[in-house]
């Protein structure tokens, strides 16, 4: 029986390539080197899968950024994108709805394709170099056209599917056959192929949907009648023609957990009885990208926890052992382990507690909305604050080296050392001296409301898992939770409240939210979370800070991608953030931060969010967030749409700024618009550009 995997995560092990990509930004090292390091890195991969036994390897699927900036390298189609010193950088979103983002190609009935980039048929050449038949892994045309965007200079109605034809011609798919490739593999999300089918000829095609099952009346009726296309790749398969090659994806690729192998083995047996069996070939649901890389690191994780595991390597051996029992041979003890570990789970004590079931049960009928309207609560804030109008800040988190020369502690050095336990307590508080430069800087250039910069913190998701029981480059470390989520102690109120000692300004206390990415917890542990937030918010509340941060960056990330289901999920996701803070007092000031990604069709959710002051992404969207206030929706609450892009290396004058800001005055209030975010190099235009505003608007100009 033949096995297939999607697609294989990219930064390595232990993030090795985003440690090489992020040296290589920096200037301390070569390209050359990390060409060399991303090549070794490949070939390492391509060996594990085919010793692992899998037939179909794929290959083009370690990207340096982005695989859809790859494609529009491919194409010729490239602009702009993230180090660029003169123009200002195109729109970063999230890919579908996982964390990992991509930069979104601007196009437009001038935009000239050409084949400018060899990297499938290299990487496709260096693995038969290995003796590893892979299948090179494109982004397809469709989808690469359905997740542009219409260029700046041209009209937002502008429809990109007719720019298919122009597009097609640069699809190295000739290349690759005379490489020798027998199989290609499209990742497409849209089922419109019947113009690509002409391509196709002496080649066999995969076209892999995956993130959401394909709808029986579209994969008989669409998929598969295409002529051109060999096999497809789905997480549900019904009526299927026999004569097409079925990729069943019953590894799901999303998430951490073993798969259960005789349910699993119970679904490939079904669909027998669908499709021949040397047409049948176990799949994963989709590119294991989104999962963690190896088991065998996790050298402290806890035996009964670790074995109900199973990251990218162990998922190969699940596609290759259910492969091998579909043919007959099946590895009786492996299956038996694997659902001894099932039951392991299932039983543990471990995974339920009582206090938090009680927590959980309390909340029914409660909407936890916060006593006082939104418009109340800030004028009751701006009492205690003093703010002055378009009050400055920044999101949270500062560079861990943002001096001119090396700080005094490498503060990322630091906390690798107190969690190895090679230094004492003392000692790293001792090493936070960190936190008093971020607050004489931001004093110094005069921002308004000064956060603490976050020397303490790892990244803003693992940090929260390490104080609860239970992401430079794309790249995050969420934390497993395997049963109820507790916090046995606070986790910020130290750092904040020291924060908060050195300097008279407010200072913002900094929380990462309960809502989930798709691939996150359920909605029950969203509440559970959600508790303990409350716990926390209140503890800062009580030791004196006035302006609390909960970020919800995941928030639209985690919307469903069928409609029927993006309901639900809001309703659920916004209850959890209300929960973190409905108790607080008028007084105290509950800020979100979202990051990139389309918030315009969830806008009314954001709302009912019913935070005091929310940030968004604004820069790289050119703007898209406002086109939802000048098309009258209202909005009380204060925002602080992003005025600049903090992942480029460009900095903005003052003057851009100022028009920036003057083009949100023209639909939002000035009383409710903050100034952000946080560049170290911007932020002294940043503040000038605010008071330039201010000037001019007590002037009357």
């Amino acid at each position: 029986m033949a096995s297939n995997i999607v697609g294989y995560p990219r930064m390595g092990p232990k993030r090795e390539l985003k440690f090489a990509l992020e040296s290589f930004w920096d200037g301390k090292s070569t390209a050359e080197d990390l060409q060399k390091f991303a090549a070794d890195q490949r070939s390492s991969i391509w060996k594990q899968m085919s010793d692992a036994g899998i037939k179909f390897v794929p290959s083009n699927t370690i990207s340096y950024y982005d695989q859809v900036l790859d494609a529009t390298m491919m194409l010729g189609a490239f602009s702009m994108a993230r180090r660029n010193a003169t123009l200002p950088a195109m729109e970063m979103t999230k890919w579908f709805d996982t964390n990992y983002h991509y930069i979104v190609p601007e196009l437009g009935p001038s935009t000239t394709f050409s084949y400018g980039s060899h990297k499938a048929v290299s990487e496709y050449k260096e693995a038969k170099a290995l003796g590893i038949d892979t299948v090179p892994v494109l982004i397809g045309p469709v989808t690469y056209l359905l997740l542009s965007k219409p260029a700046k200079d041209v009209e937002k109605s502008f429809s990109l599917l007719p720019l298919l034809p122009n597009v097609l011609p640069d699809y190295n798919i000739a290349e690759l056959k005379e490489a020798g490739a027998s199989w290609i593999q499209f990742d497409a999300f849209t089922q419109a192929y019947a113009e690509l089918t002409l391509s196709f000829s002496g080649l066999n095609v995969l076209i892999e949907t995956y993130f959401a099952d394909v709808p029986p009346r579209h994969t008989s009726q669409t998929l598969t009648s295409l002529s051109g296309v060999s096999g497809f790749g789905f997480d549900l398969a019904s009526d299927y023609p026999a004569n097409k090659y079925l990729f069943a994806g019953v590894v799901d690729g999303r998430n951490i957990w073993a798969n259960d192998l005789a349910a699993s083995l119970g679904i490939l047996e079904s669909l027998e009885a669908i499709v021949s069996k040397e047409k049948l070939v176990v799949s994963t649901s989709c590119s294991l990208m989104q999962t963690a890389v190896d088991l065998i690191n996790e050298t402290k994780l806890d035996h009964e926890i670790k074995s109900w595991l199973a990251f990218a390597a162990q998922k190969i051996v699940e596609v290759d052992g259910l492969a091998k029992a579909l043919g007959g041979q099946k590895n009786e003890a492996y299956f038996s382990a694997n659902a001894t570990a099932l039951a392991s789970r299932r039983s543990s004590p471990r995974v339920t507690k009582e206090e938090v079931q009680k927590a959980i049960a309390a909340l029914n009928g409660s909407e936890h909305l916060r006593a006082t309207n939104v418009t109340a609560r800030l004028d009751a804030q701006q009492m205690k604050l003093n703010l002055p109008i378009l009050p400055t800040t920044t999101i949270g988190s500062f560079p861990r080296q943002w001096s001119s020369g090396e700080p005094v502690v490498s503060t990322r050095q630091t906390s690798k050392r107190i969690s190895s336990d090679q230094i004492t307590e003392q000692e790293y508080i001792s090493a936070m001296e960190e936190i008093r430069k971020v607050i004489k800087l931001q004093e110094e250039l005069d921002i308004d409301v000064l956060v603490h910069g976050e020397p303490e913190r790892n990244d803003m998701v693992e940090y929260f898992g390490n104080n609860c029981r239970s992401y430079g480059s794309r790249c995050v470390k969420p934390p497993i939770i395997y049963g109820d989520v507790s916090r046995p102690k606070p986790m910020t109120v130290f750092w904040s409240t020291m924060a908060q000692s050195i300097t008279r300004r407010p200072m913002k206390g900094m929380l990462t939210g309960p809502s989930p990415s798709s691939t996150g917890p359920s909605y029950e542990t969203c509440y559970q979370i959600a508790l303990e937030m409350q716990k926390e918010v209140g503890d800062l509340e009580v030791s004196g800070i006035k302006i609390i941060q909960v970020y919800e960056a995941a928030l639209r990330e985690g919307l469903p991608l069928r409609k029927s289901e993006q309901a639900f999920y809001l309703d659920w996701a916004v209850h959890s953030f209300r929960i973190t803070n409905c108790g607080v007092k008028d007084t105290t000031q509950i800020h979100t931060h979202m990051c990139y990604s389309n918030f315009n069709d969830i806008i009314h959710s954001i709302i009912d969010m019913d935070a005091d002051v929310i940030t968004i992404e604004n820069s790289r969207s050119d703007e898209k967030l406002l086109t939802v206030f000048r098309d009258g929706v209202r909005y009380e609450a204060g925002i602080g749409p992003g005025v600049y892009d903090i992942h480029s290396p460009r900095i903005p004058s003052t003057e851009e700024i100022a028009e920036r800001i003057n083009k949100m005055i023209t639909v939002l209030e000035t009383n409710v618009l903050w100034v952000n975010p946080t560049v170290i190099p911007t932020l002294g235009n940043m503040v000038a550009a605010a008071k330039l505003l201010r000037t001019q608007l007590a002037s009357g100009n």
